[in-house]
């Protein structure tokens, strides 16, 4: 029987494959890295995770749960649309800037080397997000911020779009150059 990790520890490891998988992406990224950067042995990893696959996946749910708390979070604390959306760019920036591979590891995600997992992944990481959006439009119609003919859900498309080139711009160089030309 062996020790459970403690949090901090785990975090350490799920941050560890965040870099590497953000860099080389889930087909060319090494899980014996992986474990020399989080100065663990590749046996723990395996002993917490059935294959690489299942510690990607982890990795991803990991850098989720940060969108999903920051998001949960401004939507809680604003309810004009205008102060909603400025605190939301407000925090995604400074998250983009505090854990950039985690947005370098959702464009790798969104490119075709993770098409094995495209569907489930497009699912867990846009649903809840959809969602809040979605709210945010939902009660700037009750508030009479914006128009009642307005779908909600197409706002919160349209909104969601806008952000993934803004986050893309602060965690991507292309994106970067890309918006400091404009």
């Amino acid at each position: 029987m062996y020790k459970k990790m403690e949090d901090k520890d785990l975090t350490k490891l799920l941050e560890a494959g965040i870099d590497e998988f953000s860099k080389k992406g889930l087909d060319k990224a090494n899980i014996n890295t992986i474990a020399l950067k989080a100065d663990y042995s590749v046996g723990v990893i395996y002993k917490y995770y059935k294959n690489k696959d299942n510690f990607f996946l982890a990795c991803v749910e990991h850098s989720l749960k940060l969108l999903d708390n920051v998001m949960k979070e401004v939507l809680m604390q604003e309810e004009d649309i205008v102060g909603c959306i400025s605190l939301l760019l407000d925090k995604l920036f400074t998250e983009s800037d505090n854990h950039a591979n985690y947005y370098v590891m959702y464009n790798e995600i969104t490119s075709q080397s993770c098409r094995k997992y495209a569907t489930e992944l497009a699912e867990k990481i846009e649903t809840g997000t959809a969602d809040i959006y979605a709210q945010i439009f939902t009660r700037a119609q009750d508030k009479g911020q914006i128009n009642k003919d307005a779908d909600p859900r197409m706002c919160a498309f349209y909104f969601d779009s806008l952000l993934m080139m803004l986050r893309f711009s602060g965690s991507l160089e292309y994106y970067n150059k890309r918006m400091r030309i404009y």
